[in-house]
């Protein structure tokens, strides 16, 4: 086809890909390049626009490494990662909700043993959680095998100090034959998230802050029932109703209890403030 203008050139796109053999990308591609030429005669882009754009996406890859997914972080800040999970992760009203997953896991976190540590030594107040995992009909999901990560005291990950040498505020545990779990950490902090790269100049021009509520995060696999990937929420967080990503669900808050120096659940005595935090997790029957 020659001659093409604004008004032809989306048709024409969609003819060269009418080869396309597999049903689902061709659907896609097509869906995708239809709302991106709309997108681009609504708001008139301007060649400037859309160069500042590619800068925009390049910087962006440019700031991706192995410790690091700015592209997550930006699905997250545009409310993409969430609607994903929303439309993908639509649950029975008994099941624990989905949330996003965040550009913070690593996998092959230390395994450990129910009760075990997972701060690695990193700051903050001793929390100890005590959790179940259940189905939807109530029977406990035995040998469960649960991911948890979260920040320290100064709403760091790990991953986000290079001088450490060993992780922090991760492991994998698995849970009992009663569907139970427990664990000592840190108590979560509300931390905003990174602002040196494309995204964090994306929310100041925008005029949006960067801060998420603080929370630990779970994810939680096991055979017959479909993978949980969702967080606990501290109640009470002046960033509930705000969270950078669109992450909080209400169900999906805790009561994390503070308690003065003393024993804590464990048997240890804790020579200054402990937090506690129980939470069922009920997972959805593998479709």
């Amino acid at each position: 086809m020659r001659n093409i203008n604004e008004n032809t050139i989306t048709a024409a796109v969609l003819d060269r890909m009418a080869g396309c053999e597999d049903p689902r990308l061709k659907e896609v591609m097509s869906a995708l390049v239809r709302h991106m030429h709309d997108f681009a005669r609504e708001v008139k882009l301007t060649e400037a626009e859309w160069a500042a754009g590619i800068e925009f996406l390049t910087a962006t890859g440019q700031k991706c490494d192995g410790q690091r997914q700015e592209f997550i972080l930006l699905s997250d800040t545009l409310g993409l990662s969430m609607l994903t999970v929303a439309m993908n992760h639509s649950k029975s009203a008994q099941a624990t909700e989905a949330t996003v997953f965040g550009p913070f896991h690593v996998p092959g976190a230390p395994r450990l043993p129910l009760g075990g540590d997972i701060s690695g030594g990193a700051a903050g107040e001793p929390l100890f959680v005590d959790a179940t995992v259940r189905g939807r009909d109530g029977e406990p999901v035995a040998d469960a095998e649960v991911d948890v990560w979260e920040a320290d005291a100064e709403g760091f990950y790990d991953v986000q100090r290079p001088a450490l040498d060993r992780p922090q505020g991760r492991a994998v545990l698995r849970t009992d034959a009663r569907g139970r779990l427990w664990f000592r950490g840190v108590m979560p902090v509300a931390y905003p998230i990174p602002t040196d790269g494309p995204v964090g100049a994306m929310l100041r021009a925008t005029r949006r802050h960067p801060w998420r509520p603080a929370h630990v995060h779970f994810m939680i696999r096991a055979p017959g029932y479909q993978t949980l990937i969702t967080h606990v929420f501290r109640a009470g967080d002046e960033y509930l109703d705000s969270d950078a990503v669109f992450g909080v669900r209400s169900s999906l808050i805790g009561n994390f209890a503070s308690h003065v120096a003393g024993s804590a659940p464990d048997g240890s005595l804790q020579p200054g403030p402990f937090h506690t935090l129980g939470f069922d997790f009920v997972l959805e029957p593998a479709e």
